[in-house]
């Protein structure tokens, strides 16, 4: 198979990723007392619609985010991890990427205004499907409104 194939540009892609996802590693999650911002609404938001977050902040957070325990990096969280949310600026993602490649999720999503082809590729080329540059909870939302309307139970 094409390594391009792994990159998720379109719709139909998107739902597979959202759906397919249960266990959400987020790297980059903010603590309660940042939640205001997209990097722990989002995540809260994914929580209270049935995803299991494992949180991975990368500021020196070492208490519980949104109930669970933190980790220092991805690779360190046991058992299986479906999808990794990315909530870093484009330049800081390259010194994740060997760590991504380690615990090897099925996806990786960089959020709304992230994109680095470069990592994207090296992420590809191993199997792993990559989303850029899109809102997991702006997709989520508009995937629950599409089942609403089809009639089809939600995820």
């Amino acid at each position: 198979m094409d390594w391009r194939a792994n990159l998720i540009e379109d719709d139909a892609g998107v739902r597979d990723v959202l759906t397919r996802s249960r266990r959400v590693a987020v790297l980059g999650i903010r603590p309660e007392s940042h939640a205001h911002k997209p990097a722990h609404s989002v995540p809260a938001y994914l929580q209270k619609h049935g995803y299991d977050i494992v949180p991975v902040p990368v500021h020196g957070e070492t208490e519980p985010i949104l109930g669970r325990p933190v980790y220092r990096a991805v690779a360190d969280i046991p058992g299986q991890v479906d999808l990794v949310q990315v909530f870093r600026r484009p330049e800081d993602i390259d010194a994740h990427v060997a760590d991504l490649l380690a615990k090897k999720p099925h996806a990786v999503w960089f959020q709304l205004g992230i994109r680095n082809d470069a990592a994207a590729e090296k992420l590809a080329r191993a199997g792993i499907r990559v989303v850029q540059d899109r809102c997991m909870k702006v997709e989520l939302a508009r995937l629950s409104q599409e089942r609403e309307l089809s009639g089809s139970s939600p995820a």
